[in-house]
């Protein structure tokens, strides 16, 4: 695909941006070697970030004899950006300064049976004036929120989410928060912001072919080609968990059969703990979360029940990694998401056995599965870093000038 001066120009600005974050302090030619840019690209697009309060010199660096060398880095006191990670009983708010360092954050509850759409919209706009009145940020210091939904977002900003009891279909979202907050806001999902995420801080970075698999409650894939997001043609690509691995099988939340959701998300472990053993006390029938905590501390003893629950469960988990490998060809692929964390290496083994025997030779020899590598929420880095992306893409046109 051709790409326009605007499209070079946004590639360019990312990568200096995530090397300066990556690497700072680092000195401009620094960046043009590692960019693969000339020194007077790297040095325009410097500038123009500095402008826009993103970097800042730092002190200089001894060149051997020349001249002195400035240092770049994030400027910590440049403008502030917001990810919100909406999960199906929270709201999880943070701030960050420009080198997407945690400052502040706060949670809501949600209901885990009633959220409708105004009642989630008031409890991200409590967290954002907490954590923005805990730091005292001005509005015209906050270069945008972004929000990350559990479900599907659309081009218009609608929001339809599968989350049990929301019934949330084409919810204007945006529109709900526009009404509320002075900042621009970029909607998406989890599986998305945790791929950005990945990108910019994670294991994928400097990769091309990025899959990043979220198990949680639901199960899902976000998908980076050439080192970007891909959205697909309606912006719902990535629902690789509802893709068959079981005919006949059992039926997930949204009540497709024998999907990868239904036997590798947090109710399908579940079932399979049953399955195994009906009477274990590991099984917390009203409480995933409880039940998932007793099969990881059970793993860590090596508990007979819970090896042969995650033993097959990293099997479905396995099959379908590989049909991921035949049919995408990534690089890498990245475990994420709540289950993901902690179940860790235990399942992490059984699905590297498996998908090694299911996937052809040649794409899986050129692909690693790791677990994620980020010590903090993903998805609200994620959906901070959405913002900077859409920051640095706009800066300089004309919806900006």
């Amino acid at each position: 695909m051709k790409r326009t001066h605007q499209d070079i120009r946004r590639i360019n600005r990312f990568a200096v941006m995530r090397h300066v974050i990556a690497s700072a302090p680092v000195a401009r030619r620094d960046i043009a070697t590692a960019a693969g840019l000339s020194v007077a690209t790297t040095a325009d697009i410097v500038s123009e970030l500095h402008d826009l309060e993103l970097l800042a010199e730092i002190g200089q660096q001894e060149s051997g004899g020349g001249r002195p060398r400035n240092l770049l880095a994030p400027d910590p006191d440049g403008p502030r950006l917001i990810g919100v990670d909406i999960a199906e009983t929270y709201v999880h708010v943070e701030v960050f300064d420009p080198a997407l360092r945690v400052l502040a954050r706060a949670e809501e509850e949600l209901h885990p049976q009633h959220n409708p759409p105004e009642h989630v919209v008031d409890r991200i706009v409590c967290g954002i004036d907490t954590v923005l009145d805990e730091l005292q940020v001005p509005d015209d210091r906050v270069l945008g929120v972004g929000v990350s939904v559990p479900g599907q977002v659309g081009p218009n900003g609608k929001a339809s989410v599968f989350a049990p009891n929301w019934n949330w279909r084409d919810v204007p979202l945006a529109a709900l928060l526009a009404e509320r907050i002075p900042y621009s806001v970029r909607l998406d999902n989890p599986l998305r912001a945790s791929t950005v995420a990945e990108l910019w801080f994670g294991a994928a970075r400097g990769r091309d072919h990025v899959a990043v698999l979220t198990l949680g409650t639901g199960v899902g894939a976000g998908l980076a080609v050439h080192g970007a997001i891909y959205h697909g043609a309606t912006n719902t690509a990535g629902e690789w968990g509802h893709t068959n691995l079981v005919l006949e099988g059992r039926r997930c939340r949204r009540g497709c059969v024998g999907c990868v959701e239904a036997y590798v998300g947090a109710p399908g472990i579940m079932q399979q703990l049953q399955d195994v053993a009906p009477d274990s006390p590991l099984l917390v029938p009203s409480d995933q979360t409880a039940t998932i905590n007793a099969l990881a501390a059970a793993l860590s003893v090596g508990d007979p029940v819970a090896e042969q629950t995650i033993a097959a469960t990293g099997g479905y988990l396995g099959v379908a990694i590989a049909n991921m490998i035949n049919l995408f060809n990534p690089q890498i692929i990245v475990l994420t998401g709540w289950v993901a964390d902690r179940l860790g290496e235990h399942l992490l083994r059984h699905t590297r056995t498996t998908a090694a025997r299911y996937a052809l030779d040649e794409p899986w020899e050129g692909t690693e599965i790791i677990l994620c590598p980020i010590d903090r929420n993903p998805v609200s880095l994620g959906a901070a870093t959405l913002v900077m992306e859409g920051f640095l893409s706009e800066a300089g046109t004309s919806s900006r000038s």
